[in-house]
C-alpha cells in the first residue's frame, strides 16, 4: 500500500508539472505577444529573478500534483464513511491548494482575492464530487441489475 501511494505521488508530481507547464503555454498563446510567460510577474519580483520563480513554481506544481494523486487513496479506506472520506479529502486538498495558490500568485493577495479563490475552489470541488457521486451510483445500479439478472436467469 505504502509503495502504491509513493508511486502514485510520483506520477502525480509529473502530472502536476505537465499541467502547470501546459497552462503557462496556453496563457502565453492567449497573450499573443510572441513571448513565453512561465510565471506571473509578481512571483518574479518575490523570487528576485525569473529563473528562481520558475524553479519555485516547478517545485510547488510537483508538490501539488503529488498531494492530489496521493490523496486519492483516502477513497480506498473502506472502514470510513463517505462523509468522512469526503471531509478528509477536501481538507487535504484545500490545505494544500490555498497556500500554493497564494505563494505562486495564482490569486490576488487581498482578502477579496482569497475569498473568491476559496469560493471557486469549493464550487469546483463540489461540482466534481457530485458528478462523480452520481456517475458511480449509476455504475453500481447497473452492476446490481446485472447481478440480479444473472441470479434470476440461473
Amino acid at each position: 500500500m505504502k509503495k502504491n501511494v509513493i508511486g502514485q505521488c510520483f506520477i502525480g508530481a509529473l502530472i502536476g508539472l505537465t499541467i502547470s507547464y501546459t497552462i503557462t503555454i496556453i496563457i502565453s498563446v492567449l497573450i499573443n505577444s510572441g513571448e513565453f510567460y512561465p510565471v506571473v510577474p509578481q512571483l518574479i519580483k518575490t523570487c528576485g529573478n525569473e529563473l528562481n520563480a520558475v524553479i519555485v513554481q516547478t517545485v510547488f506544481s510537483m508538490v501539488y500534483g503529488a498531494v492530489m494523486a496521493g490523496s486519492m487513496f483516502i477513497w480506498t479506506i473502506d472502514n470510513w464513511s463517505l462523509l468522512k472520506q469526503t471531509v478528509v479529502h477536501c481538507i487535504v486538498i484545500s490545505v494544500t491548494s490555498l497556500p500554493i495558490a497564494y505563494i505562486l500568485y495564482w490569486m490576488p493577495h487581498t482578502v477579496t482575492g482569497i475569498i473568491i479563490y476559496i469560493l471557486i475552489f469549493f464550487a469546483i470541488y463540489f461540482f466534481i464530487w457530485i458528478t462523480l457521486y452520481f456517475s458511480i451510483k449509476k455504475q453500481i445500479k447497473a452492476i446490481n441489475k446485472k447481478v440480479n439478472d444473472d441470479l434470476i436467469s440461473k
